[in-house]
């Protein structure tokens, strides 16, 4: 099952790079919005993240029974995995806020949310909640594939994915600028 998750969260960085850099130029305006291939793409990823969710939960549940049933918690030598495990609970609650919110309203012309204040705090906190998640998970997600000497790719990785996800939080802020200032 790890393995299987392994594959998932690989596939759901690539298309969260693609995703956030669409979606990115989309709300500053370089890109019209309503392609249909990325529309696709993100709805892939909405079941693959349901799915990596699914298998974390389980994961967490046998967690949670192994030290119910020693008796002991290893608080702190585990900080690290309660930090991702809440960062991706976080992360999925800010998904829903987000599906939500640019999701549209249905009819006859396709038709934004309103994105004020709250929408952008709740944008924010989900760029955040998935950099703490991916930043934490990346190193076991390497040597899951058996990549030998990671080291020297994980600050690689880790300063793409932080470049990219920097991108669609200042995105965010552009497109809350652009909506209550510019078209106000």
């Amino acid at each position: 099952m790890r393995k299987v998750n392994a594959v998932i969260s690989i596939t759901v960085i690539v298309l969260l790079v693609v995703h956030a850099v669409a979606g990115g130029f989309q709300l500053i305006g370089v890109f019209p919005g309503g392609n249909r291939v990325l529309t696709v793409l993100a709805r892939i990823m909405a079941v693959l993240i349901l799915a990596h969710a699914a298998i974390g939960i389980k994961l967490t549940l046998d967690t949670v029974k192994a030290i119910r049933k020693s008796g002991v918690s290893y608080g702190r030598e585990n900080r690290i995995f309660w930090a991702r495990r809440i960062s991706g609970f976080a992360a999925m609650l800010f998904v829903f806020c987000h599906i939500s919110i640019f999701l549209g309203v249905p009819g006859e012309v396709y038709r934004l949310n309103v994105f004020e204040g709250v929408q952008l705090a709740t944008q924010l906190l989900m760029v955040l909640s998935i950099a703490v998640h991916v930043l934490t998970n990346i190193k076991p997600l390497l040597i899951s594939f058996g990549i030998k000497g990671f080291r020297i790719y994980v600050k690689d990785v880790l300063f793409v994915l932080a470049i990219i996800l920097w991108f669609g939080g200042m995105a965010m802020v552009i497109y809350y600028l652009r909506w209550n200032v510019f078209w106000r």
